[in-house]
């Protein structure tokens, strides 16, 4: 993605009013409602968006699990984030960009499926549960993005990375990954704990 490309941003005044929070905060109908309202979305450059803290880039983080094991994989260093690189992650997503817009589907929903679809391949049907957010504002990279955290369950470990920059990928156990939390950037490390949580693990 090019430093030029815009990309979809709400103000951080919005956050504030919404209620600012760190770490995992559950979805519910108005949270979503007033996080993810387009009359507050705009565009910036992504340049801009990536040092500017008084807007918030909304990623979609999307986790895939099947029968309590999680798709995990390291970000290679042919990813556009290079901040994250090398660190181990079960979030697939990534920018919401003007291009994204069309007459009439949803701009944060289209752009969502077309990061799935051009991160990983899935062969088996699933259903899909939107889980919360996630914020860190402790970092450089977590203060300008937040964290739009979706579930696929599902029903076979048929999903498979596209991109060169999803390397070492597969399913594992919860359990398994909890072992090693510390490796898992911090976005992937709230999300193990919120879906340990779900699961009684």
């Amino acid at each position: 993605m090019s430093l030029d490309e815009e990309v979809l941003v709400i103000p951080a005044a919005h956050f504030r009013s919404v209620g600012e929070f760190h770490g995992f905060r559950p979805a519910d109908a108005d949270s979503i409602r007033r996080l993810m309202n387009p009359q507050v979305m705009t565009f910036l450059p992504r340049q801009q968006a990536e040092t500017n803290p008084e807007y918030k880039q909304l990623i979609p983080y999307i986790v895939l699990a099947s029968q309590e094991e999680i798709f995990h994989y390291n970000r290679g260093i042919q990813g556009t984030e290079t901040r994250l690189q090398s660190l181990r992650s079960i979030g697939i997503g990534g920018h919401i960009t003007k291009q994204d817009q069309n007459e009439t589907g949803d701009l944060y929903r289209m752009g969502m499926l077309r990061e799935l679809n051009e991160e990983v391949e899935i062969l088996t049907p699933y259903q899909e549960e939107f889980l919360g957010f996630i914020y860190d504002g402790r970092t450089e990279v977590g203060q300008v993005h937040i964290g739009v955290v979706h579930l696929l369950e599902l029903q076979e470990r048929l999903a498979f990375a596209k991109e060169e920059g999803i390397t070492e990928s597969g399913f594992a156990p919860l359990q398994e990954l909890l072992k090693y939390r510390d490796q898992f950037e911090t976005w992937s490390q709230f999300a193990l704990d919120e879906i340990a949580k779900r699961y009684r693990i």
